[in-house]
């Protein structure tokens, strides 16, 4: 079951429910107005199925915007979770190297602020890539969806911009390579209700195209990140509260060759089993 946010033709932002049947619920008539409403609850699923027993307007699913899936919530990322992001981010910078060697295998992952909730794009949205940088790439991840109190209650699609050449440079810049107009893309909607043992059975595929080409595409499966989704969360509410909650992203595993670099106009289309296509233009912001 999914949960999203969309707009409509009175362009006022709804929470809304699609079912297994993939038809489109507005959950306004029942009072749900915020995400939290649902993902709060000891059993969003239960809350869910319940509200859908009653007669709520249906809509096709294709006639609506839909908006990211995050009000409130602060996102979060965790990096070097993939064996092959850690041999990236080596490859980055000589100087940086045996920082990104040390915590792919130290106990403490590596966590940093991502975005606020109203910087954040959808599907449809452009994201965006740095003027002041020559090399751009899209990473591709699973975004895990985490209640006031920690606990994971969904996972959605992510598109953690990053500016290679600025990070490569010194691990300071690490906030400008990722932190910035357009950088985070969510969407299209929340899948709930699954356990991390069915997660890390999905594939993450992701592939740009400029024009009518396919410049570059790949795939990565959800079971080689190295570390667990309660290890992740766990850290990330370490000496830390989150009253509306919090997005994890959990990092990539699927890097572009070190001579690619995205430019204005491509579009990144990332998908991932048991969720859907996060599709995105490219613009220089």
């Amino acid at each position: 079951m999914k949960l999203c946010r969309f707009a409509h033709s009175d362009r006022d932002v709804h929470v809304g429910a699609i079912g297994v049947d993939g038809s489109l619920r507005d959950l306004t008539p029942a009072g749900v107005t915020r995400l939290d409403a649902i993902l709060e609850q000891a059993d969003p699923i239960g809350t869910l199925s319940a509200l859908l027993h009653q007669n709520l307007p249906r809509l096709d699913p294709a006639s609506v915007r839909y908006c990211a899936p995050v009000e409130q919530q602060e996102v979060w990322a965790a990096g070097v979770t993939y064996l092959r992001s850690k041999a990236a981010r080596m490859e980055e910078s000589d100087f940086s190297a045996t920082a990104y060697d040390r915590v792919y295998s130290a106990p403490r992952p590596e966590i940093f602020f991502k975005s606020v909730a109203s910087k954040v794009v959808t599907t449809g949205d452009a994201v965006g890539i740095r003027r002041d940088a020559r090399w751009s790439v899209p990473e591709p991840e699973l975004a895990l969806v985490l209640n006031s109190s920690g606990r994971l209650v969904g996972c959605t699609a992510a598109n953690d911009m990053s500016s290679r050449d600025i990070e490569g440079e010194n691990l300071l810049y690490l906030p400008q390579a990722k932190i910035y107009e357009r950088s985070c893309a969510l969407g299209p909607w929340i899948t709930l209700g699954i356990s991390e043992e069915t997660v890390r059975q999905w594939r993450i595929r992701v592939r740009i195209q400029r024009g009518h080409e396919t410049v570059f595409s790949g795939d990565t499966a959800v079971s080689q990140i190295k570390r667990t989704f309660a290890e992740l969360a766990g850290y990330l509410f370490r000496s830390q509260k989150f009253p509306h909650g919090a997005v994890l992203l959990t990092g990539t595993g699927v890097v572009p060759p070190d001579d690619f670099t995205l430019l204005e106009g491509d579009v990144v289309e990332i998908e991932i089993d048991g969720i859907g296509i996060l599709r995105n233009p490219v613009v220089v912001v």
